[in-house]
């Protein structure tokens, strides 16, 4: 089997352009293609993963990666899948993220000579004319096509800026500038990007009179269409100062039965005969699939000694243990307590464990807080520094564990 046909067992493409060309080009490792990363926070996400993953695959098979750090796209902000206009970054808040995202990516990417490359569209971007820009791109855009644009429809209904309306011609630049500069020949991304890569691919066929090539990967999603990556409207980092390892871990095991097979296809490099033998899996046996796929993508992210520890301490807490050695912990400290004491909700509110006041009092009055093992209902339950002393764990839920110690 191909690297090609793998891809579309384990469910990864979407769409492509030339689909005999295409898998011809990776199956014989020639593809140099690139993928963008928009640098709008410090750290990469789980939503990114695909991405990354997708990159090593192809480039184990010989493909030439390159990464693309979006800090000029960044000053834009792409609209695509938003009811509203992204924060505008500063040019410092971008070059920081960028090299956040750099950090990262060297636990996926082999970069080097002959290897994969990291470039930052800033670096074409920034110094473009506006009115050179007008003039050698913006005839080759019809208004029309881009308004049936899916990245845009959303949008349209509650305001869409002309600031973001030139994100489709800025990703197209990129495309253009890499197939010029870096003999770029292939665009990946996710299928919500479809619209911005054909603007690439027609625009170098149009000045260039050459042909380039797109394959979007499917999105993650969880068994409602959600995209996954994302757990209470908060996003489950690769940064393990932002979501630790043993969340993380916790993360990828709470996946939904009907989505864990389809996770451990997309995202983990288990051989495909392996993962096919899952197939008939159910009952219990999908808990042990839930196990393996938080273990696999805890290793590729945080090594393979913070997964052995982030399952262990899983394990341990499921099964009424009391190893809570590798549990997160949250520091509390003096200036944290009134009179000795701090109330749970004050400490949820401190760990991220809830985002407010409110949400925190609901669960506490509907039983789904306990503290060392016992439920509490009194939304101003308090606990004492000699209780922090020996370590307090807080459970949110049924899966949801923090350590609090002082």
């Amino acid at each position: 089997m191909g690297v090609y046909e793998e891809l579309i067992e384990r469910g990864l493409i979407a769409q492509v352009t030339n689909e005999d060309e295409i898998r011809k080009m990776v199956n014989e490792g020639k593809a140099k293609f690139y993928i963008g990363f928009d640098c709008t926070a410090d750290s990469l996400t789980a939503g990114h993963f695909m991405a990354l993953t997708l990159m090593k695959r192809l480039q184990d098979a010989g493909n030439k990666p390159i990464a693309l750090i979006g800090g000029g796209t960044t000053m834009i902000g792409d609209p695509s899948g938003r009811t509203d206009m992204r924060k505008m970054l500063t040019r410092e808040d971008i070059d920081h993220n960028a090299e956040c995202f750099k950090k990262q990516m060297e636990r996926f990417i082999e970069f080097g000579e002959d290897k994969a490359i990291m470039v930052n569209n800033a670096d074409w971007l920034l110094d473009l004319n506006y009115v050179e820009v007008l003039r050698e791109v913006g005839a080759c855009f019809s208004v029309n096509n881009m308004l049936r644009a899916e990245c845009y429809k959303q949008r349209m209904e509650k305001g869409l800026s002309f600031f973001e309306f030139n994100y489709m011609i800025m990703q197209s630049y990129d495309f253009y500038y890499l197939f010029q500069h870096y003999d770029c020949n292939m665009q990946f991304g996710g299928d919500d990007q479809w619209s911005n890569m054909l603007g690439g691919t027609e625009l170098i066929r149009k000045k260039l009179g050459k042909d380039a090539h797109a394959m979007t990967i499917t999105l993650l999603t969880d068994s409602n269409g959600k995209k996954m990556g994302k757990t209470a409207g908060n996003a489950v980092w690769l940064d393990p100062k932002k979501t630790s390892p043993y969340d993380f871990y916790q993360y990828w095991r709470n996946v939904d039965d009907a989505d864990v097979l389809k996770c451990i296809r997309m995202l983990t490099f288990l051989p495909m005969e392996e993962i096919r033998k899952m197939d008939a899996w159910e009952g219990s046996q999908l808990n042990t699939a839930k196990e393996i796929l938080a273990y696999e993508l805890t290793k590729l992210v945080h090594g393979e000694e913070e997964a052995q520890k982030a399952q262990n301490a899983a394990r341990a807490l499921f099964a009424g243990g009391s190893d809570d050695s590798n549990m997160p912990q949250t520091i509390i400290e003096d200036s944290d307590l009134e009179n000795g004491e701090i109330t749970v909700l004050s400490m949820m509110i401190k760990s991220d464990m809830i985002k407010s006041n409110g949400e925190g009092r609901r669960l506490i009055q509907q039983g789904g807080v306990s503290v060392n093992g016992e439920k509490i209902t009194d939304v101003f339950y308090a606990v004492t520094a000699d209780m922090l002393a020996e370590g307090v764990v807080v459970k949110k839920g049924k899966k949801i564990f923090r350590k609090f110690v002082k």
